[in-house]
């Protein structure tokens, strides 16, 4: 299996690209085609032994993180390294597209390059978050700021048909995020899309509140991209805050610091689970291919593990259920003068 990496999209690239990509290749034995200027990513390749399974695709532009006008640069730039990536996956020279660049840019590329697969009204973004309970597949992670009742229904199947065929759950359990437990609660966008999902056929458990996402009660929360967007940044950030606290505390006396050499497996254990780089990325689904978008700060470690993730998603199966299920709907809507 191939995976296509914009090794120029992301704060530290090519560096912690071809790091990732070299990584991906010994631990998982993935085959990565590395996107952009050989020149800027031949150096970095040299650092390490040479292997057969990590390659350049040429493409003479990229796309930064500071572009003003992001759908004109996707559209004007065909060589730059997110739409080569794309493309290599559209020709089926690649099997899935990883970009830890521009969010905008990465999804503009994957509509104009891939586009969506008939009969989804809305591609979204999903993260697969892990905690001890379990995993939580989050989704819109921020790929749609507006959004109508049946956007978030079909949010709902796709973000439960990832967890059946990548992670394997059975009859995964959907939940809506909302600010309250009850029916009636949150906004009119969660009452009707409550109904919706009600009304589905999907395992639908009823409303989550933010507080008891972690706790294993769901493995599908289906929201807004808005909303989950500030959810995921705001689970980041306090995240972030914890490691510094644990980290200021160890430091602050020796005895701390004696201890902590005692507790290093555990306190490596913990730490792991809360930094971001564990779980590489988000899956955009609802596009005709599979991409995953990584973190913009990505390292070598966040990069792998964004590989990892596409691999995983790409060899599951995923593609061809959505394909089948959501053509399947709309034949059926379209017949039924809906």
């Amino acid at each position: 299996m191939r995976i296509a990496l914009d090794a120029m999209g992301g704060d530290l690239a090519p560096r912690e690209q071809v790091a990732g990509a070299i990584f991906a290749a010994r631990e998982f034995g993935i085959e990565v085609a590395l996107v952009g200027p050989p020149d800027a990513i031949a150096p970095e390749l040299t650092k390490f032994p040479k292997t057969d399974r990590v390659s350049i695709v040429p493409a003479s532009e990229a796309i930064t993180m500071e572009e003003d006008e992001i759908v004109k640069a996707v559209r004007s730039r065909r060589d730059a390294s997110i739409n080569v990536a794309m493309t290599l996956v559209r020709e089926g020279r690649a099997d899935a597209a990883v970009s830890a660049g521009n969010t905008g840019a990465v999804m503009a590329s994957a509509f104009f390059v891939l586009g969506r697969i008939p009969g989804i009204e809305r591609p979204a973004l999903g993260a697969l978050l892990p905690y001890n309970a379990g995993r939580v597949f989050l989704i819109d992670a921020g790929a749609n700021a507006d959004c109508r009742p049946n956007h978030l229904l079909q949010f709902a199947q796709m973000g439960s048909a990832y967890m059946e065929r990548v992670v394997g759950v059975a009859n995964p359990r959907v939940g809506l995020l909302n600010v309250g437990e009850e029916a009636g609660k949150g906004n009119e966008l969660a009452a009707e899309a409550h109904e919706r999902l009600r009304e589905s056929g999907l395992n639908f458990i009823g409303n989550v509140e933010g507080v008891n996402i972690h706790k294993g009660i769901c493995d599908v929360v289906v929201t807004d991209g808005f909303t989950g967007n500030v959810a995921l940044k705001a689970g980041e950030g306090v995240a972030d805050y914890i490691l510094e606290q644990v980290r200021g505390v160890i430091r602050s006396s020796p005895l701390y610091v004696s201890a902590a050499i005692l507790l290093k497996p555990a306190l490596r254990r913990v730490l792991k689970r809360l930094q971001y780089e564990e779980y590489g990325g988000a899956n955009l689904l609802g596009v005709n291919g599979t991409v995953v978008i990584a973190h913009g700060r990505s390292d070598a470690l966040a990069v792998k593990n964004a590989l990892r993730l596409a691999h995983a998603a790409a060899g599951s199966g995923l593609l061809d259920t959505m394909r089948a299920s959501f053509v399947r709907a709309e034949e059926e809507s379209t017949a039924a003068g809906r």
